[in-house]
């Protein structure tokens, strides 16, 4: 996003919006993680550090797009999480930009278990 006013000229680049799109992806609830994709190993996490890995912007002069890969808690209803994460990253993007977001994709690629469920369970191999 550029827009010029009396003072000067001022641009919103695509890492500041998939930044903040991350962030408020990873806020939501239901949401284990981001997904890197294929490319990066199926379903690998995302740290704090990196929050732009698992969302693609396209940012237009007063318009975005936003693509997320995500990862699921195991018990989640898939549809109400993806919902609400549609509705938080909206929300946070047009907040914090003035940016209108136009669509927000979400693609699970994964679902995350409880590593506490997976310890407790007396039939799995140890």
């Amino acid at each position: 996003m550029s827009e010029d006013n009396q003072t000067g000229l001022i641009r919103i680049s695509d890492d500041v919006v998939s930044t903040i799109a991350g962030l408020a992806a990873l806020e939501t609830a239901g949401i284990a993680g981001m997904s890197g994709g294929i490319s990066e190993g199926l379903a690998k996490r995302l740290s704090g550090k990196n929050v732009q890995r698992g969302v693609s912007v396209e940012v237009g002069q007063v318009e975005a797009a936003i693509d997320l890969r995500v990862i699921v808690n195991y018990g989640s209803r898939i549809q109400d999480v993806c919902r609400d994460l549609q509705e938080n990253v909206r929300e946070a993007v047009e907040n914090m930009t003035g940016l209108t977001v136009v669509e927000v994709n979400v693609k699970v690629e994964g679902v995350a278990f409880k590593e506490e469920e997976l310890a407790d369970d007396p039939h799995r191999v140890k």
